[in-house]
């Protein structure tokens, strides 16, 4: 399904968007927001690439950010839940990693880990190593395939969500 198939499946199920992006900047918003139509379901990003912009937007616990970082599944998460709850979306995915150059043993260049948020449904996290590909390669890797997890959870919406 490309992004055209996204949107036009989303506008069938009465299913609305929200992006919560750190390293990918926007990038996923832009993806979506390229195609005629995507207003009809793509309700707001929200940039958040500092830790205060995650805590102030989307409402990451402070405690989350110092415990685990801000590149972790549990940020990523709280960054989806936030995205959903100061929206008017049904589903909201989230970014957030290192894109480089850079990182750590820790925490290498090119992990990013993502959130999908969806409403009346538990929340998903996964983490995916791209390695170190270059700071556009991982953003660009990172930005497809959080639009894989919007086309997985818009598949498995089977059920027209407008009231």
């Amino acid at each position: 399904m490309d992004i055209a198939d996204l949107i036009a499946k989303a506008t069938a199920t009465g299913v609305t968007i929200a992006a919560a992006e750190s390293c990918t900047g926007g990038l996923v918003a832009a993806a979506l927001t390229d195609i005629p139509g995507s207003s009809a379901v793509f309700d707001r990003g929200f940039i958040t690439y500092s830790n205060a912009a995650k805590a102030d937007m989307l409402g990451v616990s402070n405690a989350t950010l110092s415990t685990f970082g801000a590149v972790s599944e549990e940020v990523a998460k709280e960054m989806s839940l936030g995205a959903l709850h100061n929206s008017n979306a049904t589903i909201a995915v989230s970014v957030t990693g290192i894109a480089g150059p850079g990182g750590s043993d820790h925490k290498p260049e090119g992990r990013v880990c993502f959130g999908i948020a969806m409403l009346d449904q538990p929340p998903a996290t996964e983490t995916v190593e791209f390695g170190p590909m270059g700071r556009t390669n991982v953003r660009l890797a990172a930005r497809d395939h959080a639009l894989d997890l919007l086309r997985q959870a818009i598949r498995q919406t089977s059920v027209d969500l407008r009231k």
